[in-house]
């Protein structure tokens, strides 16, 4: 299992900045991938953006160019730096690990932070 704290969000303006982190209750360097995903219309819960065990990334399009994820294997975090935030950021971030197993996909989630920005 994986103990996942996020932490890092709060209130900031439009065009801001802003830097998340997720510390893991293990080491990260066997997690295949770990990513912050917030809450979306019609779905539970959408990638903003993720990255591999070895450093492969993926964002979503309303992230590429603003965001960036990175991952610490020695400190056991994530992180993601958010520029130029944009009021429709305003969400809780959940960090996530996805853990393959021989059978199974295993997928840990944060409590969450919130993020708010104002315009």
């Amino acid at each position: 299992q994986v103990q996942l704290v996020e932490s890092g969000g709060g209130l900031v303006q439009a065009g801001g900045s802003l830097r998340l982190s997720c510390a893991a209750s293990r080491s990260i360097f066997k997690i295949n991938a770990m990513g912050w995903y917030r809450p979306a219309l019609g779905k539970q819960r959408e990638l903003v953006a993720a990255i591999t065990n070895d450093g492969n990334t993926n964002y979503a399009d309303t992230a590429k160019g603003r965001f960036t994820i990175s991952r610490d294997n020695a400190k056991n975090t994530v992180s993601l730096q958010m520029n130029s935030l944009k009021p429709e950021d305003t969400a809780v971030y959940y960090c996530n690990a996805a853990v393959q197993a021989p059978l199974s996909l295993y997928n840990y989630w944060g409590q969450g932070t919130q993020v708010t920005v104002s315009s």
